[in-house]
């Protein structure tokens, strides 16, 4: 069985989790504290980051964007980049911003803040990152409002990694209880399609120790 090497608050893992799922590959869970850098950790993944996929033969995969590429080009049946040529290059950039600026003007601030840094006992989350990470959210889920009043899906007609990329991020957010859904009702209705497909139902079931969700976080219908 393959198996994903993951920590249940991380968004890279959890686009991971929902591309497996989307591509209906079957696979174990393994938790892995990236801050405690095992050294049988490390001979898989040098970089002692996660997620880190491990095929049924050994085979070992690192990096939650390596992993997605290496999905799509050995598992296409159930492609999750769009068709369209257009549309396909649309969902790499958003791939890439919600990986790149959103996970570090938003994911970082917060759910880095005040989940990562306690777990892995770096102290107290920081104000002055809290503060950035919430007027940056605002502006994202403006944007990602946006989106979504003007398309059928993030990228454009096809359900994509880039809706799965973002759904990953925010639902760590949600977790957290950081977004206030009634001021953004285009990216609500949008998260809820996606929160909605069975690849999300294990998503929605995760538990973290210390943290108790939102009582609409595993609410389909909010």
């Amino acid at each position: 069985m393959r198996c994903l090497f993951h920590l249940p608050l991380s968004a890279p893992c959890r686009k991971v989790r929902l591309a497996l799922a989307e591509k209906r590959l079957p696979f174990e869970l393994q938790l892995e504290r990236a801050w405690e850098h095992r050294e049988e950790y490390l001979d898989l993944n040098p970089a002692g980051t996660v997620p880190t996929l491990v095929e049924s033969d050994g085979f070992v995969v690192p990096d939650s964007g390596v992993i997605c590429e290496y999905l799509e080009e050995n598992y296409p049946e159930i492609p999750l980049l769009c068709t369209d040529p257009g549309e396909r290059v649309e969902a790499r950039r958003l791939v890439a911003w919600f990986d790149g600026k959103f996970a570090r003007e938003v994911t970082d601030n917060l759910a880095g803040q005040k989940y990562l840094k306690r777990i892995a006992g770096r102290g107290e989350p920081d104000a002055a990152a809290l503060r950035a990470g919430y007027a940056n959210l605002r502006h994202h889920l403006d944007h990602i409002g946006w989106l979504a009043e003007n398309r059928k899906w993030l990228a454009g007609s096809q359900m994509s990694l880039a809706d799965l990329t973002a759904a990953a991020h925010l639902s760590v957010l949600d977790f957290i209880g950081d977004i206030e859904w009634n001021k953004y009702e285009a990216a609500r209705d949008w998260y809820a399609r996606i929160k909605s497909r069975p690849s999300f139902r294990p998503l929605l079931q995760d538990r973290v120790a210390g943290i108790s969700p939102p009582p609409h976080y595993a609410d389909l219908d909010f």
